[in-house]
């Protein structure tokens, strides 16, 4: 089973990558990322909701019990959108979603997980899939990103600190995976996945209460839900893929951690079909 949930959430989540970058391009809208996390913190906590109405097993001190998972998540994520705004799908995905290796490591070295020699063999090589696409993006021939530029009308940074983003997130978004085997996965885990899932789901919810306070009470920014529809669309695919994605880690977190950040790979697809971005063979 964590199989199919793993493969759920990685179509999900590139889908969710292809529309957080329309979302947040437009490096003038400097509220975007915080736009990015009231959608996906309205879509998550509407959810929560309804598995709480829907009788789920919750506790308010679940929240407290998931706060280093839902931590870690939350800060990549809102870094993850704060980048997009200077650096391309097709650089930024690859690196953000080497986060299953820092993952697996972590489980390796820390909980003692061990992996058939076939699982080592398929880790390694999404790894290693993964870590060649951003290297290679990265070397992309800077006459093809010109292009991209010009026809896309839209500025790239090419800095340590554009790149750094991705990687803050790669690093943090790592811990989370491993906080998350360390809580919900084994005969006896600290959390039970669906509790886990609406603690991190409210937290969400939370975070979006109070970028809505800052963006629109404080910075008296107007929202427009039309003109938002793809941070919208992009938050009900984050929510969809981090329901099948919990359920998947408590299955088999070693393993199933690196092939859902192999959904980079079609967030490529996307990239170039979608938004045209110029990919080297």
């Amino acid at each position: 089973m964590w199989f199919w949930l793993s493969l759920i959430a990685l179509l999900c989540w590139s889908g969710s990558d292809l529309f957080s970058k329309i979302g947040c391009r437009d490096a003038r809208d400097k509220y975007s990322h915080l736009k990015m996390v009231m959608a996906v913190g309205a879509v998550m906590g509407l959810h929560a909701i309804i598995m709480l109405a829907l009788g789920t097993p919750f506790h308010p001190r679940d929240i407290i019990t998931y706060m280093p998972a839902s931590a870690m998540y939350i800060l990549s994520m809102v870094l993850g959108y704060v980048g997009l705004r200077y650096i391309e799908l097709s650089i930024s995905s690859p690196i953000c979603n080497s986060s299953g290796a820092v993952a697996a490591l972590l489980c390796f070295l820390f909980l003692g997980q061990r992996m058939t020699g076939l699982q080592l063999f398929g880790v390694v090589l999404v790894c290693a899939g993964v870590l060649a696409l951003a290297v290679i993006e990265r070397k992309q021939d800077e006459s093809v990103r010109l292009a991209l530029r010009q026809a896309s009308n839209v500025k790239y940074e090419r800095s340590i600190i554009a790149i750094l983003f991705p990687i803050l997130y790669c690093l943090i978004d790592g811990l989370g995976t491993f906080a998350d085997a360390v809580l919900i996965e084994g005969e006896t885990p600290i959390i039970a996945e669906e509790s886990a899932n609406i603690a991190y789901e409210l937290t969400f919810l939370a975070m979006a209460v109070f970028a809505f306070i800052y963006v629109v009470g404080i910075k008296k920014q107007k929202i427009s839900i039309p003109r938002e529809k793809e941070k919208l669309i992009a938050a009900v695919s984050e929510t969809a893929g981090q329901f099948a994605y919990i359920y998947a880690i408590a299955a088999n977190a070693v393993v199933a951690a690196p092939m859902i950040s192999s959904y980079c790979v079609m967030s490529l697809v996307w990239a170039r079909i979608i938004l045209k971005e110029k990919l080297i063979k």
